[in-house]
């Protein structure tokens, strides 16, 4: 459960992750590939954290070191939110929930600070200890955390729009069944990359793609990356190397409809 760094950084390449875009993920790599993707993007456009049953851990983002804007770029969706209906706000009349608590959040950040001013004020305490107790306390309420639920927003924005390309790094799922559901959430054209460590499940994938006539463009690649250690009459790859960096399946979505 591991990528490399030349196999991420492949993925993120043959993805086309760039600017402004809405990149779909299924991250099992402990955070990693979400991270990477969102340092990328800059704080613009989204990852998407898509997962089937329980929300996977994302731990690895935290080490990124993220900036809040950055940060909220990251959400998360489970593949059968992605795949429902798309339905009005009256049916659903829960999707701003989030908004919502947020809002409530941000008076109960205000409130409190607010109190703790004017109750320093009144004690006439406003020195530099006074500040250094009432400063961490509105930086607590800011603090954004990555990997938030997706609104239901902009999930029906992404249903009607498509995303911008799918990465996935699930060594342990069903490489086609994940195929298969979110391929035909990307927009026409979009570039796909999947990672799996053995070449079999990758092949069986490409396989059923062609049958299906659901994207073009698809290759198996291997990374290959080998540092070497350059001494007179001893010029060699390390020793203590990794000698395999798994496998990538890419390829281009198209509308097999037209």
């Amino acid at each position: 459960r591991f990528l490399r760094v030349d196999t991420l950084s492949l993925l993120l390449s043959m993805a086309n992750v760039s600017s402004n875009s809405d990149i779909l993920v299924v991250d099992m790599v402990g955070g990693l590939l979400t991270g990477a993707v969102a340092e990328r993007l800059g704080g613009t456009g989204f990852v998407c954290n898509s997962y089937p049953g329980q929300a996977p851990s994302m731990d690895i983002v935290r080490i990124f070191n993220l900036s809040d804007e950055i940060c909220k770029r990251i959400v998360r969706s489970s593949i059968s939110d992605l795949l429902s209906q798309k339905e009005s706000p009256q049916q659903n009349p829960k999707h701003d929930v989030g908004s919502v608590e947020s809002q409530s959040n941000d008076q109960m950040c205000a409130s409190v600070s607010m109190e703790e001013i004017s109750h320093s004020s009144e004690n006439g305490t406003s020195d530099l200890g006074a500040e250094n107790n009432t400063f961490p306390a509105l930086r607590a309420c800011k603090a954004i955390k990555a990997g938030e639920k997706a609104s239901q927003e902009i999930i029906d924005s992404w249903k009607e729009n498509g995303f911008s390309s799918l990465i996935i790094a699930a060594p342990d799922s069903d490489t086609w069944t994940l195929v298969k559901d979110l391929l035909p959430l990307l927009s026409n054209s979009a570039p796909f990359a999947i990672y799996h460590q053995y070449l079999q499940p990758l092949a069986t994938c490409m396989h059923n793609l062609q049958l299906e006539k659901m994207a073009i463009g698809l290759q198996i690649t291997e990374p290959w990356l080998r540092e070497y250690q350059v001494l007179p009459s001893r010029t060699h790859p390390f020793m203590q190397m990794s000698a395999f960096g798994g496998y990538i399946l890419s390829g281009t979505k198209i509308c097999s409809n037209c």
